[in-house]
């Protein structure tokens, strides 16, 4: 095992293995960016991988280790031999790009994981940490890389015409002279296919989901968390069971009972519906925050001639703000993103939520680009409304898991 942890043997192996997986995703992001043919080349990732993770204990400079990288990539890559193997029709420029992009992705991560080893022997905490470096490196690329690549083919779709996907469905170049020519997908969105009633209606179903369940969670957590009452133990372990019953096994029982009760293909059935996914989750989370803050606050507005009801009103609500704020945007985005319970109980295309509506438009008569605006539409609200509002989310969904 000692002889493994040897820097002459982890360096190469450490080099081969970050370089594949450089190769594949420079390979991949020059495919989309050119539309040319590019693919990870086991000989060249073998020869550099080597080469750089050997010269990574010697090269003291980053710079000079990505310029290495650069050079051999771009090198062996005239002679066909490189780590990212390229197809007919790449010019000599794309060339040169791909060999800049592995320089800069190999060279200077092997450099931050490798750069302060030893040649020789590694002790266990220097080579776990080899490991460790790179397998969190791995895991940025690898985690990046399954975010960002179906987005991209999902935008780049929706921007291209009939004709241009017809003739190579793979091409994600864009023919940037059409100017706004490129957005007609989205526009015909709106004008044909009523899109602007969707988003109303899936905003609306969102809103007052949102505050039908805070209404009944907010109280139901707090007497969870603060009241004593015979079963309260029970009650609060069993919240979540529901969840461990799949959406689709009462999907049906649902359909027969809307359709019986005449609430089938009425936007107030999903309103009576969607909260009871949503309230089990809701009162889950805001009783841990609510045991968390202090009592005696509360107790002090009792004395003070505070009703409880007043006492939540003034008091633990104000101080519950970030918790709200979290199980609002959570409640908010579940309500937003259903789709079964949705597709099974509208059919007026004039009450369609949104998911709905990009589902109708799975159709072999609706171009392919439509299909993908249309996802664009759907994803971009909620991703701009989590990323804007994420900071509240985490410190609400943390806030009550220490007691102090």
């Amino acid at each position: 095992m000692k002889s493994l942890r040897k820097g002459s043997v982890v360096g190469p192996v450490i080099g081969i293995l970050w370089l594949f997986v450089i190769a594949t995703t420079v390979a991949v992001m020059m495919s989309f960016i050119t539309g040319a043919a590019f693919r990870p080349g086991l000989i060249g990732t073998l020869l550099v991988g080597v080469g750089l993770g050997l010269a990574a204990f010697r090269l003291n400079d980053k710079w000079a280790l990505i310029g290495a990288g650069a050079v051999a990539t771009f090198l062996l890559m005239l002679v066909g031999f490189g780590p990212v193997l390229t197809g007919e029709g790449v010019t000599f420029t794309h060339k040169l790009m791909t060999a800049v992009f592995v320089g800069f992705g190999a060279g200077w991560p092997l450099h931050a994981m490798l750069g302060k080893q030893p040649m020789g022997e590694m002790n266990r905490h220097e080579f776990e940490e080899v490991v460790i470096k790179f397998l969190t490196g791995f895991g940025y690329v690898f985690f990046t890389a399954i975010v960002i690549i179906p987005f991209y083919v999902m935008v780049m779709t929706s921007l291209k015409s009939q004709q241009a996907l017809l003739q190579n469905p793979l091409d994600f170049t864009l023919d940037w002279d059409k100017g706004w020519g490129l957005f007609r997908s989205y526009q015909e969105l709106f004008t044909d296919f009523g899109f602007g009633g969707y988003l109303w209606t899936s905003f609306f179903i969102s809103v007052v989901t949102v505050f039908v369940t805070l209404l009944f969670s907010v109280p139901g957590a707090y007497a969870v968390a603060r009241l004593r009452f015979k079963g309260a133990a029970a009650f609060s372990r069993s919240i979540l069971l529901i969840y461990m019953v799949p959406m689709i096994v009462v999907a049906l029982p649902i359909y027969i009972v809307f359709s019986m009760t005449g609430l089938r293909n009425s936007l107030f059935g999903l309103i009576l519906i969607y909260p009871v996914t949503t309230i089990p989750v809701s009162l889950y989370m805001l009783q841990g925050y609510f045991r968390g803050l202090p009592a005696e606050v509360e107790e002090a507005g009792l004395m003070d001639g505070l009703s409880r009801l007043a006492v939540i009103w003034k008091i633990t609500l104000p101080l519950s703000l970030p918790a709200l704020a979290s199980v609002s945007l959570y409640v908010f985005m579940i309500a937003w993103n259903e789709f079964l319970l949705a597709f099974m109980l509208l059919d007026d295309p004039s009450k369609f939520t949104l998911t709905r509506g990009v589902a109708s438009l799975n159709s072999s008569e609706v171009p392919r680009q439509h299909l993908m605006a249309g996802a664009v539409i759907a994803t971009l609200p909620i991703m701009v409304l989590f990323l804007g509002l994420e900071k509240f989310m985490t410190k609400g969904l943390t806030a009550g898991s220490v007691k102090g």
